[in-house]
């Protein structure tokens, strides 16, 4: 039988409310299905929803499933902080002041509530050379100059990613995205550095089908993977400022922040917009 549960829907990562990466959030979703699950996130057709469940472990303040339209992830960026947002609004109390831990596919994620912005402790990232095969299968597919590819790499935190950092963040931005045919490629990051003192520090875009479009809006997990890159290849000394969603009409702001315990934070602004109930 179909029952009412509460139902949030939220914006992260943006100052500016609906210009940010849309999430759908069930909270008692305990008893749903599998398929449940799916249907729902494939009916709401944002980029993720999650539901919420109470943790499996002592650890945990509780447990998050994240799905897109058309599959479950084990861990993604703004389903974490507007996960973590709608807990707490419904009244959710940490175990330990100051922190969230929420329980998912990659494990326990810490989320730092402490500041101005919530901002998860980015998960351990895989890093590997990307082929110069693959470089050239998207480089072509984009009709990107290989000129203009400073670096390339394949990052795994979670989700894989195939990325290429281009030479400035005009380039990202001129890249379109439409070009791409899937499932050719897997999901592609790209960056690009802004000018010195001219607003954020880079440009990313994150261009995959698993949303049903060609590219997302804001992409907390594969900004922190980049973030663990940019660290490896001496790029990260402290705070980070990213742009995301610029090509695609948002106002995306990511905030990337290396700690004094070797870890990263990746924070972001996130509102509540919508606040009722569900029936499933």
């Amino acid at each position: 039988m179909a029952t009412s549960r509460r139902f949030i829907q939220c914006d992260v990562f943006s100052p500016v409310p609906t210009q940010g990466n849309g999430l759908a959030v069930v909270i008692d979703a305990e008893d749903l299905t599998d398929s449940q699950l799916q249907d729902f996130a494939a009916w709401t057709n944002l980029a993720e929803t999650t539901f919420l469940l109470p943790p499996t472990g002592p650890s945990a303040d509780y447990r998050v499933r994240i799905f897109t339209p058309a599959q479950e992830l084990p861990f993604a960026g703004h389903p974490t902080l507007g996960s973590c947002k709608a807990w707490l609004h419904v009244g959710g109390i940490p175990r330990e002041s100051g922190v969230v831990r929420q329980e998912c596919g990659i494990g326990i994620v810490d989320i730092d509530i402490s500041g101005e912005r919530l901002a998860f402790v980015a998960p351990p990232t895989a890093i590997e050379p990307m082929p110069e095969s693959a470089v050239g299968e998207i480089t072509t597919a984009l009709d990107i100059s290989p000129d203009t590819v400073i670096r390339s790499t394949r990052l795994d935190n979670g989700p894989q990613w195939q990325v290429l950092q281009l030479a400035t963040a005009e380039e990202v931005l001129a890249v379109d995205s439409s070009k791409v045919r899937w499932p050719a490629f897997n999901a592609i990051g790209l960056i690009g550095a802004h000018p010195a003192g001219e607003g954020p520090d880079y440009e990313v875009r994150m261009l995959a089908p698993s949303s049903g479009m060609s590219e997302d809006p804001i992409t907390g997990s594969l900004n922190a993977a980049l973030a663990f890159w940019l660290r490896d290849e001496g790029l990260l000394t402290g705070p980070l400022t990213v742009a995301q969603g610029t090509a695609i009409g948002r106002s995306g702001r990511v905030y990337i922040q290396p700690d004094d315990a070797d870890q990263i934070l990746i924070g972001g602004d996130t509102t509540i917009l919508i606040e009722g109930t569900v029936t499933l």
